[in-house]
């Protein structure tokens, strides 16, 4: 097969090599449409969709000519929306949802309800993001200011055939304004509330007569959208600057070469979180009310150890309240710089044009944070330096495109390489207060609680108590386990102790190189009828090494203290407890010095077809193929290379019955273990039917499409350690395997067979996700300078009934046992957007006024990749709107704006407070499992904003 492969590539190369020579002349209908978006660019489009220029295909080609799924929004309806970054593309891209949680530097993105999500930089973006053809390492890369841009291309479906780097789900292209020969240049200043100023200005103009220059620059400070009560300052603000400089270069009408560099800076805290609660989630009770009696049925045992250690109770139902409380001493200050360089180079030699784009990227982002989320102070990272992850990306790109048969074939073919240093520092520790939290949270959720004494070492009493026969908690504890009690007490004291203990440095290095080549060929059969076909083949390697550092002693000595009494059904539950709390994350001193190292390399075909017809003038439909695929690699968390304790359930035992741990150097080292961290590829066919009509004023576009994904790659939190898992699906019947409820005996909804016969045959392997539905958009222009926008997308984003983990069968992670048959995360199945933009002439003078208001409608969806139902999120709908007056042609403008004018409350995600879940006992019985006594918090969006902004341009 791998031959036959070879032949087919090696043939395709030999007919555009072909094709190369047969080539004439055929630039006269781009070069057409080339000064077409050289015009649109002097004079701002105010288009959403309509037929404005794009480049989707390699080709300055009309909108409505694109046999494509893609919004094109230019820079006017982006500037009348407040759009800053790719966020705000939200309002006016019905298919896409861009959203941020923990971090910035791996904001998530989504079309047509696929992304990646997490903040584990081992994961690259089902979507990916290109400015000005240049690909970005993650997708939060591009959260940060853009400067003045021209148009943003949104392509749904998988991509790789046209731009250098692979997408499945789709990408983002931004395309900024170039260098214009015409000198000239735009000021504007912006104040809002939340003390907020923006200034950003450009300046343009020719040096010489082939040379131009511009430079634009971005300065933003606000004040954070939470207010931390403890430290007295506020987090997810804003204090950061862009600038960017440009040099076009062009000899002749064949020759223009484009340089740009660009730097950003941002020093600010981020980000915050607050609890969930029953008025954001019906799923969640009022967690004060919980707080008491300690051992109630109903209760929560973490909410009383987090009270009685100092966390506000009113923290605990503040609902979309910005109030935080974060550890004393503990913060989010953080550094990002981004800067890099590119340069493409354009040259059409008649016969055919030649595309160069090289360019060198670094991105550095260190960012600390209170990582419970909680005024206790039980885990955080320091912004230290050493808790930073870096890119370095080196990329080059080639293009050679032409025409022949008498311009009966449109012909591209290309290159390209990539080579990436990724490097991740970590310091993840626990805090001043972990051990005691967690002999609280032991012994609040055991039969101990009787002991309980949050004020007290091991949590455990010191003061006589009468019904103990005057006995203190402590010594009843002890006597409780007979002779065995001075071992307990020791080792809950050995708990009780960790406090500021974890990692001082893990250095995860990994490099990834990647080439490709592909061609891109649209064959003219008729006038009407047009053949696209593309094939890409890619190949990458990445390799992996990684030292871990750890204090954290009392592990491994809990570890050997307790093994002996894992086995002893009394003791199991406790020994268990005592070592997983000791050993959060594989946070052990057992790793301390231990280097690991590992390699993966990845080939694939991938490709896409596509038939187009002309009906009319008016109207084209096309129908596609594409297959598509995103590499695999390594999950950068050291707590997937085995389970904190190495506990595991005894094969056809009685289920809750524990064996001894086996620890790092039993399992042979731990870079015996070193492949749990791999994934492998995702990867999707896709079928799409779609027509686009353009008449004067109107256009519509729609598109029907089918997506099934294999191995699609998932990121769970599952409130302990970080869960990369591949998800893909099974054509048995598991008999409710993979809907496992609970993994112990005696809880709501155990599936006693679950561990067991989770499993698939390889051969029944098929995809585990499939989206499907259909997309609408229109624009309307009913009347002189009044435009309307309109989208709609209906998006069945489900997994399989069946689910299983890896190609192989293997049985999915226990903790995602929500997902089959469910509609998947952050993955709506309606969304509408509406935008509305009047821009009357008052009086003769030449002022105008301008009136804007865009709204998005969000059906209700799950924010959690795990889909507990806590995580839930109602429909919502957000407005923007903006009015102003602007001077004879636009020299001047005085705008009124405000983004979610109605102030709507929704989470952007909510997750699993770390640590944070409470005992389950017998008598525990909850409606609303799988979260249990889990308790959540969540990452809010913007609240409301307004302001005024000043503009200039000459």
């Amino acid at each position: 097969m791998s031959r036959f492969r070879n032949r087919v590539f090696t043939s395709t190369l030999m007919v555009s090599a072909g094709l190369m020579a047969l080539s004439a002349p055929a630039y006269a209908q781009e070069d057409a449409v080339e000064a077409t978006a050289a015009a649109a660019q002097a004079e701002p489009q105010s288009d959403v969709g309509g037929d404005i220029v794009v480049v989707a295909q390699g080709r300055a080609q009309q909108l409505s000519e694109v046999p494509l799924a893609i919004s094109a929004v230019s820079a006017e309806s982006l500037q009348n929306s407040g759009a800053n970054d790719i966020r705000q593309l939200n309002q006016v891209a019905p298919s896409l949802l861009v959203s941020s949680t923990g971090s910035e530097a791996n904001g998530s993105a989504r079309l047509r309800g696929i992304g990646t999500v997490g903040d584990n930089p081992g994961l690259e973006s089902s979507v990916a993001v290109f400015i000005d053809g240049v690909y970005r390492s993650r997708s939060g890369i591009g959260l940060n200011e853009l400067g003045e841009i021209e148009r943003v291309e949104v392509l749904r479906g998988p991509q790789g055939t046209l731009f250098g780097r692979n997408a499945s789900a789709g990408l983002i292209h931004i395309i900024s304004k170039k260098p214009s020969f015409t000198f000239g240049g735009t000021a504007e200043l912006t104040y809002g509330n939340y003390d907020m100023w923006r200034a950003s200005g450009s300046i343009t103009g020719p040096i010489t007569e082939t040379l131009a220059a511009r430079l634009d620059g971005v300065w933003v400070k606000r004040d954070g959208f939470y207010k931390d009560h403890n430290n007295d300052t506020d987090v997810n603000n804003r204090n950061r600057y862009f600038v960017r400089g440009q040099l076009l270069f062009e000899p002749s009408d064949d020759v223009s070469f484009r340089l740009i560099g660009d730097y950003t800076n941002r020093k600010e805290r981020c980000c915050g979180a607050v609890y969930v609660d029953g008025s954001a989630n019906p799923y969640i009770g009022n967690l004060n009310e919980l707080a008491t009696p300690l051992n109630s049925p109903n209760g929560n045992n973490i909410v009383n150890v987090l009270r009685d250690l100092g966390q506000p109770l009113a923290s605990f139902h503040n609902g979309y309240d910005r109030n935080i409380n974060v550890s004393p001493g503990r913060g989010y200050g953080g550094r990002t710089t981004d800067m890099g360089i590119s340069g493409e180079l354009n040259w059409n030699f008649g016969g055919a044009k030649l595309t160069s784009i090289t360019a060198w990227r670094k991105y550095k982002s260190d960012q600390g944070g209170d990582l419970d989320y909680s005024a206790v102070d039980i885990l955080y990272r320091a912004p230290d330096g050493n808790n930073e992850r870096k890119f370095e990306t080196f990329s080059q790109e080639l293009r050679l495109q032409g025409a022949a048969f008498d311009d009966r074939l449109d012909w591209l073919v290309g290159g390209y390489y990539a080579n990436e240093d990724l490097d991740l520092t970590d310091n993840l520790r626990f805090g001043s207060q972990y051990g005691r939290f967690a002999t609280c949270r032991l012994i609040s959720g055991t039969a101990l609680s009787f002991a309980y004494s949050p004020g007290s070492t091991g949590c455990l009493g010191t003061t006589p108590i009468p019904a103990l026969g005057g006995a203190t908690g402590r010594q009843a504890v002890g006597a409780a386990f007979g002779q065995l009690g001075p071992t307990i007490l020791a080792a809950i004291d050995r708990l009780d102790a960790v406090r500021d203990k974890g990692t001082t440095l893990d250095i995860f290095h990994q490099n990834s190189k990647n080439w490709a080549l592909f061609t891109h060929n649209i064959v003219h059969i008729t006038d009407k009828l047009d053949l696209t076909l593309g094939v890409r083949y890619t190949s990458e390697k990445k390799k992996l090494s990684a030292t871990f550092n750890n204090d954290n002693t009392a592990c491994l000595a809990q570890r050997q203290a307790m093994d002996q009494f894992l086995t002893n059904p009394a003791l199991s539950a406790i020994a268990g407890g005592l070592i997983g709390l000791t050993c959060q994350g594989n946070n052990t001193t057992e790793l301390s010095g231990v280097s690991i190292a590992d390699s993966r390399k990845d080939s694939q075909w991938t490709g896409t077809a596509v038939l187009s017809y002309k009906a009319t003038d008016d109207l084209m439909v096309y129908a596609s193929y594409s297959r598509g695929y995103k590499a695999g690699g390594f999950n950068l968390d050291k707590s997937a290379l085995k389970s904190p304790t190495g506990v595991v359930m005894v094969p056809g035992a009685t289920p809750g019955t524990f064996v001894p741990s086996t620890t790092f150097a039993a399992a042979g080292g731990a870079q015996a273990l070193v492949g749990h961290l791999q994934f492998d590829p995702e990867k999707v066919h896709a079928f799409e039917l779609g027509a686009k009509y353009q008449t004067g004023p109107f256009s519509l576009n729609m598109a029907i499409f089918r997506q099934d994904f294999t191995n699609f790659q998932l990121n769970t939190f599952d409130g302990s350690v970080y869960i990369v898992q591949n998800v893909n699906g099974c054509s048995e019947d598991l008999k409710g395997a993979d809907r496992d409820q609970s993994k112990f005996p005696g809880t709501p909804n155990y599936n006693a067979g679950a561990t067991a016969s989770g499993a698939c045959s390889p051969d029944n392997v098929k995809h585990g996700m499939r989206s499907q539905g259909v997309e609408l958009e229109a624009s309307l222009v009913p009347a002189r300078n009044l435009r309307v926008g309109l989208g709609l997308t209906y998006s069945d984003t489900k997994y399989s009934k069946n689910l299983v983990g890896t190609e192989d069968g293997a049985p999915l992670n226990q903790a995602l046992r929500k997902l089959p048959g469910s509609q998947m995360s952050n993955a709506p199945k309606l969304v509408t957007t509406g935008s509305l933009s009047w821009t009357p002439d008052v009086g003769t003078s030449g002022l105008s006024a301008l009136f804007y208001i865009d709204g998005r409608m969000t059906s209700d969806y799950n924010t959690g990749s795990d889909l507990f139902p806590q995580k839930a999120q109602d429909g919502y709908f957000v407005a923007n709107a903006r009015v102003g007056l602007r001077g004879p042609d636009g020299r001047w403008a005085v705008e009124v704006w405000g983004q979610n004018i109605f102030n709507q409350d929704y989470a952007q995600v909510a997750f699993n407070a770390p640590f944070q879940e409470g005992a389950a006992n017998t008598a525990f019985a909850d409606p609303q499992y799988p979260g249990g006594r889990q308790i959540f918090g969540m990452f809010l969006a913007e609240p409301r904003t307004y302001g005024v902004t000043l503009r200039g341009k000459f």
